[in-house]
């Protein structure tokens, strides 16, 4: 075990020791901030030393990329395989996926882009097994499906912790945090809404990466954790669900037990699916469908009629510039201007530019200089 994971392990061995509370929230501030820090320096020593893999670098397909993640004979190829006709390798051992192996799913008019990863393991975020190569893919994911099994379905609080110690965050907000470093004046905060915490637990966190003058704008509340992040600055927020392989292999009182128990700890049911036997399968499309919060936008060419047969799939949160890069390099450069009829718009035909938000089932027109 390096050094690293030694001082990691002591500090969170004090970190469970010690009780929340008003006194020692400064102390717990700190505590949590040296561990986030000395875990990134694993984590970061981890990638350095283990080298390129082979197989990992993944080019980006279709309007979002989902990709599945488990222990090794979860089932994770077997999904793939029944949900986009790809063939990787399936056999009843350990660590048959050696690569990535990319699929095409098409639902609902969305072409997702579907990755199967060879299992994940503890201690997978200090980079053990494939560790650093699928860490890395699983970052650059637009949705994560954690993958467990009838049998290990407590796998999943171990695939939590290793998501979360690679700097993962999964179903939640990015906290709204702005931290700006200063020459002097100590450390400032701002809070927009209410704040559970004080400038002496945000002095403690900042000190812990050197930031003794700073100016600190929290919007809509945060925690130790959240501002924890923030300064370190390398966190993605991706959403996720939680699929139970294999639960044609249990009878109905495990198999509602298993349900029950991961609804509680998740927060969220758990998708009941046999991949072998093509159980509840639909289900998990509509799952992907709908985490990755896709909208349908009609294309009206100018002067004719919108195309209402074959949107376009884009994300929620999409800008007129966002279509038009999707639809050509070159249409950001040569816009001139577009017009909106539907949900996003006050009037229909309402004249928008790149910025315009738009929302499901818009029809969309785009003037561009010929």
């Amino acid at each position: 075990m390096s050094s690293l994971e030694e001082q990691i392990q002591e500090l969170e061995a004090e970190l469970t020791k010690t009780p929340y509370n008003k006194a020692t929230s400064k102390h717990i501030g700190r505590l949590k901030a040296k561990i986030a820090r000395l875990r990134d320096e694993a984590v970061n020593r981890a990638m350095k030393s283990s080298g390129g893999g082979e197989g990992y670098s993944v080019k980006k397909s279709g309007d979002a990329t989902a990709v599945i993640v488990g222990f090794p004979s979860t089932g994770k190829s077997t999904l793939l395989n029944k949900l986009t006709g790809t063939s990787s390798a399936v056999a009843a051992y350990e660590f048959t996926t050696l690569t990535v192996v990319p699929g095409a799913l098409e639902h609902k008019g969305a072409k997702i882009q579907l990755l199967d990863i060879p299992g994940l393991i503890a201690g997978a975020a200090m980079g053990k097994g494939r560790g650093k190569e699928v860490i890395g893919v699983v970052r650059g994911a637009d949705i994560i499906i954690i993958l467990v099994d009838v049998f290990n379905e407590r796998h999943f609080d171990v695939l939590l912790k290793e998501l979360y110690d690679a700097g993962i965050r999964i179903n939640v907000p990015k906290p709204d945090i702005t931290i700006k470093k200063a020459s002097h004046g100590g450390v400032r905060l701002h809070a927009v809404g209410t704040l559970n915490l004080d400038i002496e637990e945000v002095r403690s966190i900042l000190s812990e990466s050197k930031m003794m003058n700073a100016d600190v704008l929290v919007r809509g509340g945060a925690t130790q954790d959240d501002l924890i992040d923030a300064v370190q600055g390398n966190r993605v927020y991706i959403p996720a669900f939680i699929a139970v392989n294999k639960v044609d292999l249990v009878d109905k009182e495990r198999y509602l037990e298993i349900e029950h128990d991961i609804t509680e700890r998740f927060d969220s049911p758990p998708l009941m699916i046999s991949a072998a036997a093509g159980y509840h399968l639909e289900e998990v499309k509509d799952a992907i469908y709908d985490c990755l919060g896709f909208i349908r936008v009609y294309l009206k060419p100018h002067g004719g009629e919108a195309d209402l047969e074959e949107p376009l799939i884009v994300r929620t949160g999409s800008t007129v510039a966002d279509v038009c890069t999707k639809l050509h390099r070159d249409f950001v450069q040569r816009f001139r201007y577009a017009r909106v009829w539907g949900k996003s718009v006050k009037h229909p035909g309402q004249r928008v530019g790149l910025p315009h938000k738009l929302l499901d089932s818009d029809l969309l027109t785009i003037i561009v200089e010929h």
